[in-house]
């Protein structure tokens, strides 16, 4: 049998592009005997930077993709693209096209924007599993925000046309996608009620309520972003939002231990979220 002298194998792992391809175009048969030869056979083989029996266990996690068949998630597969961004380093910018949008695997991204002023304002804090600029890419229109890496992360990047293709072939997916916006939708509600019709203190509770919650404790929470994050997030300075911080503490409501914050009065705190309800 001749030789492919296009296809190198070897225990490197598969980062250049075109040995990606040739690999995943392959006779099956081919393809193990790719596998045993470099020595990951039923382990991982890396295609475009992300290991193929790690990604199907991150795609079935994220709401977007969940109830997926295995041939849609072979799909999804082959067109995403690993990204890794350091800390305080852009995703991207406001204005820029919208040529694909992000899931976000390790790390914490925030989606802000700007004023004229230099004053920011924050409109999410994103985490593992969820997903960032992908209305500007169903509308096919640039980012109306910016987005910013607050810790070390690595995203997953899904090309617009690739995607577009795929949800035309899979109606599943697109009742998935708009799960997800409508979710993202009442909680822009949420966020716009809390800054325009509550005062600071009844949006700090409202967030610890909302932490409380996610998080599934009702006797204490972490902080996952820094003061000043959430200061920006709820729409005011960390100067007011420390102040706050202390007026609950004294006041017995809550204890704060760094990013740990112990929820003493539970009850008390919804109060004040849901009425927007003034300290003393």
């Amino acid at each position: 049998m001749q030789k492919n002298p296009t296809l190198r194998c070897s225990r490197k792992k598969f980062d250049n592009h075109e040995n990606n391809r040739l690999f995943q175009q392959a006779n099956p048969n081919i393809r193990i005997t790719i596998q045993k030869k470099i020595g990951f056979f039923n382990s991982e083989i890396h295609i475009r930077g992300i290991y193929v029996d790690k990604i199907d266990n991150i795609i079935k996690n994220i709401p977007s993709f969940s109830g997926l068949s295995e041939e849609q998630m072979t799909s999804i597969r082959h067109i995403v693209v690993e990204k890794k961004y350091l800390k305080g380093e852009m995703v991207f910018g406001e204005g820029d096209e919208g040529k694909g949008f992000y899931i976000v695997l390790e790390g914490l991204v925030k989606v802000f924007k700007t004023s004229a002023d230099g004053k920011e304002q924050i409109l999410h804090i994103l985490g593992p599993g969820e997903p960032l600029g992908e209305v500007a890419v169903f509308a096919g229109r640039s980012f109306p925000a910016n987005a910013l890496a607050l810790a070390n992360s690595r995203l997953l990047y899904l090309p617009r046309l690739d995607f577009v293709d795929l949800i035309t072939q899979n109606p599943s997916l697109a009742m998935n996608m708009l799960a997800v916006l409508s979710m993202r939708l009442r909680q822009f509600t949420v966020q716009i009620e809390s800054l325009t019709l509550k005062e600071v203190p009844g949006r700090l509770a409202a967030y610890l309520v909302y932490l409380a919650e996610e998080q599934e404790n009702d006797k204490s929470v972490i902080l996952k972003i820094s003061k000043g994050s959430l200061a920006g997030l709820l729409g005011t300075i960390p100067e007011t939002l420390s102040r706050i911080f202390a007026k609950m503490s004294d006041q017995g409501l809550i204890k704060v231990n760094g990013r740990e914050i112990e929820l003493i009065h539970l009850e008390e705190i919804k109060e004040i979220a849901e009425y927007g309800k003034k300290m003393e």
